[in-house]
């Protein structure tokens, strides 16, 4: 035992050593830095980073392989050395008046009356006076564990392990020190604690009491005890880890001090911790006899996707960001980089990207808010890959939940009452739209969820929060969340013999608060077909998407970009209000005049139509909205219109050429001029649905009948006849 307690004074003069010489890449004393930050009240953890530990010359062989074998005993090493280093405040600190009144007190009183007899309730423990905690943090080259390789060989060891968080307790204090007064002797007396349970002193153990053979009644005192942050939590093995025919494993966490708040449930992340057992309590020990329960004490926390705000870009994504803004084509490339194995779809693709982008949240004077996510809703026919792209979103969005209509109930989605283990009371737990809170919820099989639950999407899709009345609870959960929605049509596949109406069977109060709601037909088409056949015969043979004439971007770079775009906030200049006014009207007019009884244009679309510019300047980096913004708004609106009417215009009897030509001819005589600039036409055609060869073809069609005549070089359109 004296040998142990040598061996252990030697490790805390090495630690003391680590700590007071370990440099920095830049030559600074590392540790000596971060004690002073501490010891200036700055910050409350230090975190002693294993990787320091190996690289550190000065070191006994065999030091670094004890801590991690036994790191639950070189956490209070570490801490009696940073007692002994840490040195005095420089600035000027915040003082909790009440720890610092009560250790200058005790302080006194330990300095007068320094009895060497004294007992060892007597004796202030060295927790008490800390205002700080010590981390040992993983290696971060190992690969970490799963939950199925910890093993009982692990026990009292440093691990590494990966998983999603499933479920989290609320913040509790944890009582780290109990603090009693005697009645008799009026001794402070001092309990340490270090399990969950403990058995309070009855008695009083001091000297004077025994002495004067008194039984002094201690009580005890709550605001001069230590209580530590703590909160539990499940990690659940990822998806990919769980071998087949094997359900996922789950293991309880301990998050104390400093680490407590840093995880939500449906985070991915990587922890590195403790190993450690637990034995059962109460009723429950009776049961269990020998076998005890194992929890890991975590060290550190690491997020795999950290949030848009949570992101600071590294100096060589600042510089990729700032050249990717600088290409004119930008746009393009990042819709072309989402999903690239997916062949098409690039309108898709890109309402998809200004569904990650999104624009800022307003909150009026009154408290109105008005939201600035995108609800999209994919409807088509099977095997139009609507579940891929979902699960691709997903994965680049940093915080994404994925479910699907028949596995969700209305309570899953939104939030149920369950009992919670530990305190035995009744609390809410998030449903997969609060768990999306600030992300992206895809909710796939949209058309096969029941009514009744589906009802429960509407409040979150337009006012952003979860209302809840139940078991006594009476509440308002935030779900700030961007609804994806897949589905296919009321019959399976879309039947051109019926409305669109009847096909998408969606209610109009629900269609009505989705920004853009897109039909994907699978139409036979020679040329298409045969496109989309070898690109997925070259994806299936080399497990990579065909060249696209340049690298798409990584998931990585695309959130950091994203991440980069959500922090500018552009707004609508005062000359395109009227624009924008005007080209809302006119399109609840066309509907009108069309009178479509399956086309639901509210003022939410106009809402929308202001959502997508604005996300459109984000990714420009613009602080004001283009009219070019406004346009491509209106032109994506028009195409996610149009690809649900696209066998409308073949019903009316127009060829595209004859339809293009009659918008040209509408617009001249709207304007009551005689030219018509091409960039103008084509946004007009664009609108329509209708390509830029369409728009040539009919230029040159008409041009030799002499109806207009085009430039050589810019190719404007002048009418002949008036």
């Amino acid at each position: 035992m004296e040998m142990e307690k040598l061996d252990f004074a030697a490790d805390r003069d090495r630690a003391k050593d680590f700590l007071t010489n370990f440099s920095d890449e830049n030559g600074q004393p590392k540790y000596l830095n971060l004690l002073q930050d501490v010891a200036n009240r700055k910050l409350r953890a230090v975190q002693i980073d294993l990787d320091d530990l190996s690289t550190y010359k000065g070191l006994e062989e065999g030091f670094w392989e004890r801590v991690v074998g036994n790191t639950r005993r070189y956490v209070g090493i570490f801490a009696e050395a940073v007692d002994e280093l840490m040195p005095e405040p420089t600035e000027a600190i915040l003082a909790d008046e009440d720890r610092d009144i009560l250790m200058t007190q005790r302080v006194d009183e330990t300095s007068d009356s320094a009895d060497p007899t004294a007992d060892s309730h007597q004796k202030m423990p060295s927790e008490i006076k800390r205002f700080f905690e010590v981390y040992i943090k993983a290696m971060t080259k190992n690969s970490p564990l799963t939950i199925r390789q910890v093993k009982a060989s692990n026990i009292g060891q440093l691990v590494k392990i990966s998983g999603i968080i499933t479920r989290c307790s609320d913040v509790k204090p944890l009582m780290q020190v109990a603090v009693y007064t005697c009645e008799e002797c009026g001794f402070e007396i001092y309990q340490e604690v270090t399990a969950r349970v403990f058995m309070p002193l009855l008695e009083c153990p001091s000297t004077r009491c025994r002495v004067n053979k008194v039984k002094g009644n201690l009580i005890l005192q709550q605001r001069a005890s230590k209580f530590l942050k703590f909160q539990e939590a499940k990690i659940q093995e990822l998806a990919e880890h769980v071998p087949k025919g094997h359900i996922p494993r789950s293991l309880t966490v301990h998050f104390r001090g400093e680490l407590t708040r840093k995880v939500t449930p449906g985070d991915v992340v990587e922890l590195s911790g403790i190993f450690l057992p637990i034995p059962y309590t109460g009723f429950r020990a009776m049961r269990a006899g020998l076998v005890a329960d194992t929890y890991l004490e975590a060290m550190s926390v690491t997020h795999y996707k950290k949030k848009y705000s949570e992101y600071e870009l590294k100096g060589d994504e600042q510089d990729q960001i700032e050249r990717l803004a600088e290409d004119g084509d930008i746009y393009n490339k990042l819709a072309r980089s989402l999903a690239p194995e997916i062949f098409g779809h690039e309108d898709v693709k890109k309402a998809l990207l200004l569904l990650l982008v999104g624009a800022p949240h307003h909150k009026l004077s009154d408290g109105m808010k008005i939201r600035g996510d995108l609800h999209i809703c994919l409807m088509g026919d099977p095997g139009v890959a609507k579940s891929q792209l979902l699960k691709h979103i997903i994965n680049v969005a940093p915080r994404g939940v994925y479910t699907t209509g028949r596995g969700s109930s209305g309570v899953g989605l939104t939030a149920a009452v369950q009992r919670d283990p530990i305190t035995n009371e009744m609390v809410l737990e998030g449903g997969a739209l609060v768990l999306s809170d600030m992300g992206i919820c895809a909710i796939d099989e949209f058309d096969k969820m029941d009514e009744s639950d589906r009802t429960s999407i509407h409040e979150v899709m337009e006012q952003q929060t979860v209302s809840i009345a139940k078991a006594g609870i009476t509440t308002s959960l935030n779900a700030r969340t961007a609804v994806l929605a897949a589905a296919n049509p009321a019959w399976g596949r879309y039947d051109m013999r019926r409305t669109p109406a009847e096909n998408i069977n969606l209610p109009p109060a629900l269609l009505s608060r989705f920004d853009l709601l897109w039909l994907i037909l699978d139409r036979a088409d020679m040329d298409t077909d045969l496109e989309m056949a070898r690109h997925v015969v070259h994806v299936h043979k080399t497990l990579e998407s065909p060249s696209l004439g340049f690298t798409p971007l990584e998931p990585s770079v695309l959130r950091a970009y994203i991440s980069a775009a959500r922090r500018v906030m552009p707004c609508i200049p005062r000359e395109l209000e009227e624009y924008i006014a005007t080209a809302y009207a006119s399109i609840r007019q066309d509907e009108a005049r069309s009178n479509a009884p399956h086309s639901y244009t509210t003022i939410r679309t106009l809402l929308s139509i202001l959502r997508i510019s604005i996300a459109l300047a984000r990714l420009r980096f613009s602080e004001t909205v283009a009219q070019s913004d406004v346009d491509e708004a209106l032109r994506l609106m028009q195409m996610s219109k149009y690809s649900l009417y696209s066998d409308d215009r073949q019903r009316a009897g127009l060829d595209a050429i004859s339809d293009i030509y009659s918008i040209l001819r509408d617009e001249a005589a709207r304007t009551n001029r005689l030219d018509v600039r091409y960039a103008h036409a084509l946004n007009l055609i664009s609108r329509k649905g209708y390509s830029e060869a369409q728009l040539k073809e009919c230029l040159e069609e008409y041009a030799s009948l002499n109806v207009w005549q085009i430039h050589p070089n810019t190719f404007d359109i002048r009418f002949i006849d008036p």
